[in-house]
C-alpha cells in the first residue's frame, strides 16, 4: 500500500490531520489481523509466519511542525518490526537549508509528551532503517515485545528545503513466535580499582557510540576512555537511553560508566548526567515553552542527576543554548578543540559569575568518531570516592578544572595565612585581609597561567619549556569577590588568537 499526502493537501481537510502530543498526525498504516494458520495439533493455538511489508509516501514543507506521528496499526503474532526510510535531497542555494528528516518510534503505550512506557528508541537522522524484537534492537532503540496495538513512528523534519521534503516510509512486520526475552547488563556503580577515596578523578561526560549518531563502538569507546588515563565517563547518547542497558560489558573495577542523555531539542541540547538505567528524558519542545524544560529538568533532579547547558554557542542549526541558565547545575564552556564559540561560552559563562549566578563550568570532548579525541577536554573532579552520586555531589558544588589531556596536572588554592579553600569553595576572610592565591601546574610547557576575578584578568605569569610553574597573587576579598584561573598557550587555532589547556571553576572570597 503506498499513499501520498502533501501537508497543504492535509491542512486543507481537518478530518485528516489530527494535532497530537508535541505534534501533528499524519495517515496511518493499517495491517489486518492475521489468518490463523491450521495446526496438526487442533489442541494448539495457530500462528501466522511470514512477512507483510506496506508503504506510505508524503511531503512536508517548508514551515513544518516540529513533530509528526504516522500510525501504524501491529496486529497480533508479530515477533519483529523492520522501519526503513527515505527521503529526496534536493540542491539548495548557499546558505539556505536542505532537506534533513529524524525518526524514532513509540509503541502501544503512548506517544504523549514525557511517556516513557511508549518510547522505544530514536536514531534521529544518524540511521535509514531499524529493526525491534523481544530478543534484539537495532542501537538506539529498545529490545522487547512487538506488542498488538497502535504503535507511531515519530517523523522529525530537521530542516526542510524551500523544494520540500518528500519522504517514504516502509514498515515490514516479521510474524512468528518472539525468540528469548532481551536481559540487560548495565553498568555497576563503582570501579573499585580506581577508587582512591577522596581525590580528583578524571572523566568526560559528553560522549557518544553508534546508540546515536556516534561511530564507535561501545567497547571501542570504553577503550578509548582508558587509553585517555579517564577514571570515568558518561554516557550521553541523543535522546535515547538504549545504552544504558548494556555498560555493564564494557565497564569494570578500573573504569566507571555513568549513565545519561544528551537531551536534543530543537532549542538546545542539554546533556543529562547521572541517570537511572533505562532512564528516558523526553526532548519533544523549544525554549518558548519553559515549563516543559522545568519539568524534565525537575524529572532529572528527582532522579539525582544534573541539568548540563551544552556548548552554548555551538554554530550547528538547534544546538546553541536557548533556554535560562536557571534550572541548569552546569554549564559546558569548552566542547572539543578550543574554537570561537568555546570562547564564547567562557565569556557568557565569565558574565554569569559577575551578576552573582555561579553555574560550574565544565569541560567535554563530545567526540562522536574515532577521529575525534577522547577527553579532550575533560573534567578533573573531587569527589568522596569513585561512584556516581558523588562525582555528581562533586560537580554540583563546582569542585572541578577542565584539562585539555591527562598530561596536565593542576592545583589552585586560597589562604588567609589561617584558612584555606579550594576550586568551588568560599574561603570566609574578613575585609581587608590579605589572601594569597596560588595555582601549581605540571605538563604545561610554553603556556601561561593568568587569573582573573570580576574585573578581569588581574594577573599572568608564563611557564618555561620544563612546564611546571607556581603562581601566587595577592588580593583582598573587598576587591576580589571570585578568583578564576586559566592556562592559555600562545598558538592560535583557526577561529582564536591562542589555545586554553586548562581553566577552573572559581574560588569564592568573604
Amino acid at each position: 500500500m503506498s499513499e501520498t499526502m502533501s501537508r497543504r493537501t492535509l491542512l486543507a481537510s481537518s478530518g485528516v490531520l489530527a494535532v497530537g502530543a508535541a505534534g501533528a498526525i499524519l495517515p496511518g498504516i493499517a495491517f489486518a489481523e492475521p489468518e490463523p494458520e491450521p495446526k496438526p495439533d487442533p489442541g494448539g493455538d495457530a500462528k501466522q509466519t511470514g512477512d507483510q511489508t506496506k508503504s506510505i509516501t508524503g511531503t512536508l514543507e517548508p514551515g513544518v511542525p516540529d513533530w509528526y506521528y504516522l500510525p501504524v496499526d501491529v496486529p497480533r503474532g508479530v515477533r519483529e518490526i523492520e522501519v526503513v526510510y527515505s527521503y529526496d535531497r534536493p540542491q539548495v542555494p548557499p546558505g539556505a537549508k536542505g532537506n534533513a528528516l529524524d525518526i524514532g518510534i513509540f509503541d502501544p503505550a503512548g506517544h504523549q509528551l514525557g511517556n516513557e512506557r511508549g518510547f522505544r528508541g530514536w536514531s534521529g537522522g544518524f540511521r535509514d532503517r531499524f529493526t525491534i524484537s523481544a530478543t534484539e534492537a537495532t542501537p538506539g532503540y529498545l529490545p522487547g515485545p512487538v506488542e498488538r496495538g497502535r504503535w507511531h513512528i515519530i517523523l522529525g523534519p530537521y530542516t526542510v528545503a524551500r523544494q520540500g521534503l518528500n519522504y517514504k516510509v516502509d514498515v515490514t512486520l516479521r510474524f512468528g513466535e518472539p525468540g528469548p526475552t532481551f536481559e540487560p547488563d548495565p553498568a555497576p556503580d563503582s570501579a573499585p580499582a580506581k577508587d582512591r577515596g577522596k581525590a580528583w578523578y578524571r572523566g568526560d561526560g559528553h560522549l557518544h557510540t553508534v546508540h546515536s549518531d556516534g561511530r564507535r563502538t561501545p567497547a571501542e569507546l570504553a577503550a578509548a576512555a582508558r587509553a585517555a588515563g579517564l577514571d570515568f565517563f558518561i554516557s550521553t547518547e541523543h535522546n535515547t537511553s538504549s545504552a544504558s542497558l548494556q555498560w555493564g560489558e564494557h565497564a569494570g573495577d578500573d573504569l566507571l560508566i555513568v549513565n545519561g542523555e544528551e537531551v536534543t531539542t530543537r532549542s538546545g541540547h542539554w546533556p543529562a548526567w547521572g541517570l537511572p538505567v533505562g532512564k528516558w528524558i523526553d526532548w519533544r519542545y523549544r525554549a518558548d515553552a519553559p515549563r516543559a524544560f522545568r519539568r524534565f529538568a525537575d524529572d532529572v533532579h528527582d532522579a539525582g542527576g544534573l541539568v548540563v547547558a551544552a556548548h552554548p554557542f555551538a554554530p550547528c542549526f538547534a544546538c546553541s543554548w536557548e533556554f535560562s541558565y536557571e534550572l541548569a547545575d552546569a554549564v559546558e564552556v569548552w566542547n572539543g578543540p578550543w574554537t570561537l564559540d568555546d570562547e564564547a561560552a567562557v565569556i557568557t559563562w565569565d558574565g554569569l559569575l559577575r551578576n552573582g549566578k555561579f553555574v560550574p563550568a565544565v569541560g567535554n570532548s563530545d567526540a562522536h568518531n574515532p577521529d575525534q579525541v577522547v577527553a579532550l577536554p575533560h573534567n578533573v573532579v573531587l569527589a568522596d570516592g569513585l561512584r556516581t552520586r558523588r562525582l555528581l555531589d562533586g560537580f554540583r558544588a563546582g569542585r572541578n578544572w577542565i584539562a585539555e589531556s591527562a598530561a596536565v596536572s593542576l592545583t589552585y588554592t586560597a589562604t588567609d595565612g589561617r584558612r584555606t579553600a579550594g576550586i568551588g569553595e568560599r574561603l570566609r576572610v574578613d575585609t581587608g585581609i590579605e589572601v594569597t592565591l596560588e595555582v601549581t601546574v605540571a605538563g604545561v610547557p610554553g603556556t601561561s597561567v593568568r587569573l582573573l576575578n570580576q574585573n578581569g584578568p588581574q594577573w599572568s605569569q608564563p611557564v618555561d619549556a620544563s612546564g611546571s610553574a607556581t603562581v601566587r597573587w595577592t588580593t583582598q576579598s573587598r576587591y576580589s569577590t571570585w578568583v578564576r584561573a586559566e592556562v592559555r598557550r600562545p598558538v592560535p587555532t583557526a577561529t582564536t588568537p591562542d589555545t586554553m589547556v586548562a581553566l577552573t571553576n572559581p574560588i569564592f572570597l568573604g
